[in-house]
């Protein structure tokens, strides 16, 4: 039986407003080591390893930027870490396997429950869950909309996008894709969603005023596994992670044409991208490697040495 954890504390609270000043650290679980690791992003050094818990996966920051949260899957738990001291700060009870998460401008997570098919809200401040949502058969995908007003949970089994307003906490349409939908992106206005699918080597564009699907392409990439999806800061460029094929994808992101593809490391997996959009970070899980591409040259230039398994990523620049 997994162990109950510790809720935060009652001192840590989420602001939107107030920023901490940037560390520039990047920040990547290692599922099988039970691990994060945390890397200069200027440099591309290891700073140091941080003992977090049991398989952790999604990884996030707070809207300021002052606490990381951290899946622990085995746990059933999120785990929070101070972002300047690097030190554990408190646990978060999470319902039943949380894999990946998002956090909405308010402070709130918004996170999938893989084994009990459902989307679980948490508010870190008091820490406790404020409501869980049935959606299908092996959630995995969480986004926010930038404004908060919506929220999209991919399932795996059911090939499912599902929306849920955020004012009722309620599913509100279901939308089909191809099979075993994985990752999800807004653009910066939140006119459109992005969702990869993994077995159906697709991608969709949903509009989501309309939450229908107004394009969609196979990915022309041999051995491509659809995961992750970034977009660039101006939204004309998307990159998305392509599992076995060990690439990522660049593609224009009104027309879905591939420009061009990045060799990294072997079962890419997790995404990230700095702010300005010139660097992006790629979860290698059987290479145990972080790819640092830049997308000037849309080349790999540093690949850095992790734990095991590296899975998500988040940046605080």
């Amino acid at each position: 039986m997994k162990l109950k954890q510790l809720l935060v504390s009652s001192f840590i609270l989420v602001s939107a407003t107030a920023w901490a000043e940037p560390s520039y650290r990047l920040f990547v679980t290692n599922e099988k080591s039970n691990s994060v690791s945390v890397i200069d992003s200027r440099t591309g050094e290891v700073e140091t390893t941080l003992d977090i818990g049991d398989r952790p996966r999604g990884i996030g920051l707070s809207p300021d930027h002052k606490t990381l949260y951290v899946a622990l899957s085995e746990e059933n738990a999120i785990g929070m870490v101070d972002v300047a001291t690097l030190e554990m700060i408190g646990k978060l009870e999470a319902g039943e396997d949380p894999e990946t998460f998002d956090v909405h401008p308010n402070g709130n997570l918004y996170l999938s429950n893989e084994d009990d098919a459902k989307a679980t809200v948490i508010n870190p401040s008091t820490g406790k869950i404020i409501e869980e949502i049935r959606v299908g058969l092996e959630p995995e995908g969480v986004a926010v909309s930038p404004d908060g007003s919506i929220v999209l949970v991919t399932s795996e089994s059911t090939n499912m996008v599902h929306v849920i307003d955020t004012a009722q906490h309620k599913v509100v349409a279901n939308i089909l894709v191809a099979a075993r939908p994985r990752g999800l992106a807004f653009n910066s206005d939140g006119s459109r969603a992005y969702v990869s699918s993994e077995i159906g080597n697709e991608i969709a564009i949903i509009d989501t005023k309309t939450f229908t699907i107004i394009k969609k392409v196979v990915v022309d990439v041999p051995k491509s596994k659809p995961m992750a999806i970034k977009l660039s800061p101006d939204d004309k460029t998307l990159y998305m992670t392509l599992g076995r094929a060990a690439k990522v994808v660049v593609m224009d992101a009104e027309s879905l044409d591939i420009k061009t593809t990045v060799d990294v490391g072997k079962r890419v997996w997790g995404e990230e991208i700095s702010r300005d959009g010139s660097r992006i970070y790629t979860a290698n899980g059987v290479s145990n490697t972080v790819s640092v591409v830049d997308t000037e040259s849309n080349k790999s230039i540093m690949e850095i040495e992790v734990g095991k398994g590296p899975w998500g990523l988040v940046i605080d620049d």
